[in-house]
């Protein structure tokens, strides 16, 4: 790794701007400028920009003809309120970087850095900047996008922190990683009436204490199973807030999990056949659509082996524990068309978890990072 403490301290600093000036899925239009602008001295041999919504692709060129490979990161933050004490906390009220995404750009333009300097010897290496990771429809974009093509890897790989493994410390496995999951959301109508005649209209408010008491029940297995299930209500809502109306319309959300994409489609028809007979039961039109539709991350064997290799040459400890997690992840496409793989970093045993308010990324992991992709490239390109 051809990485100097200067650079370092560069990306650290680059980082830390990053999460001052956050910016929600399918909003990243300054944050994907950013990085065109932080990496436009490395001298890439094509950039690609507005993939997938607001992607980034950068492309460095080895000298022969070899594989391409692919390494992602993440450009999108949450809509999360920071309540933190750090200098370089969020400018933007309500949103936040606090799922560590901007530490993943700060590691892959870490490698874009070193590959301005010294290009792969075979093949190509593109850095992925990818759009709306939080909501699952960033690698779906991305995928599906005709330039696309342009880029196609034979390996794609990634990395998130994880709060709770020891800093610097990796978790690996081949096989499923992340579940998948979608959100359900259930609207049920019926007739609004006076408050003081409840009884000439048609409400749903006891369908949805029944959908809500429910919807955990259709979850099964543990989730050491392939077989696990899992249904969690997120939301609901009904009527106006007011005294006067009785309500006559009301949503319910869910969000449906299975470790395996196959078993996803059975818990959706579960799910949907409870809200029909719930809805029919009181009386009440229904609807349902589904959102944010995460397919599981599964890591291929060959890939994986490469990470390892990587890993057991910088010296950075690596196991099995805590896998495979509950958490969706959309890395998953990539793997539909590439050979792929994510590892996950830690971020430290007492660190905050992923989505809290006080969160921030730990900047030390950004050469720990770089160093392991740039290893995988170069044992794979030269």
């Amino acid at each position: 790794m051809t990485l100097s403490n200067h650079d370092v301290v560069e990306l650290t600093a680059w980082r830390r701007l990053l999460h001052q000036q956050p910016e929600i899925s399918n909003e990243e239009k300054n944050t994907a400028a950013a990085v065109v602008a932080f990496l436009s001295d490395s001298g890439p041999d094509k950039v690609l920009t507005g993939i997938g919504g607001h992607g980034v692709a950068l492309v460095y060129d080895g000298a022969a003809p070899g594989p391409t490979v692919l390494f992602r990161c993440e450009l999108d933050a949450l809509p999360i309120e920071e309540l933190s004490e750090v200098a370089h906390a969020s400018r933007v009220p309500g949103k936040s970087h606090m799922c560590g995404h901007d530490g993943h750009m700060a590691i892959v333009a870490g490698l874009g850095r070193r590959f301005g300097r010294q290009r792969p010897a075979r093949g190509r290496v593109v850095l992925m900047f990818q759009p709306a990771e939080e909501t699952g429809d960033g690698a779906a974009a991305v995928v599906t996008d005709p330039r696309y093509q342009e880029i196609a890897p034979d390996f794609a790989f990634s990395l998130h922190n994880l709060p709770g493994v020891p800093l610097g410390d990796v978790r690996l496995k081949a096989g499923t990683v992340n579940c998948a999951s979608r959100g359900m959301r259930v609207r049920l109508t019926g007739k609004t009436a006076h408050s003081s005649m409840p009884e000439t209209g048609t409400s749903p408010r006891l369908a949805v204490a029944e959908l809500i008491t429910a919807f955990p029940g259709l979850g099964s297995e543990t989730f050491a199973d392939d077989g696990f299930r899992m249904v969690t209500v997120t939301h609901a809502t009904m009527g106006e807030a007011v005294f006067g109306i009785a309500p006559g319309y009301a949503e319910v959300w869910a969000c449906l999990r299975t470790r395996q994409d196959d078993a996803m489609a059975s818990l959706c028809q579960a799910a949907e056949q409870l809200v029909a007979t719930t809805a029919a039961a009181h009386g009440l039109d229904h609807a349902v659509s589904y959102h944010e539709i995460f397919v599981a991350s599964v890591n291929a064997e060959d890939a994986v082996e490469h990470l390892r290799q990587a890993l057991d040459e910088e010296g950075i400890s690596h196991s099995e524990e805590a896998l495979p997690m509950r958490a969706s992840e959309d890395f998953g496409l990539f793997g539909r068309s590439a050979s792929s793989a994510m590892f996950f970093l830690g971020a430290g045993t007492t660190h905050p978890s992923l989505h809290n308010p006080d969160y921030d990324f730990p900047d030390d992991l950004i050469p720990i990072g770089a160093r392991v992709f740039a290893r995988v490239a170069d044992n794979l390109l030269g």
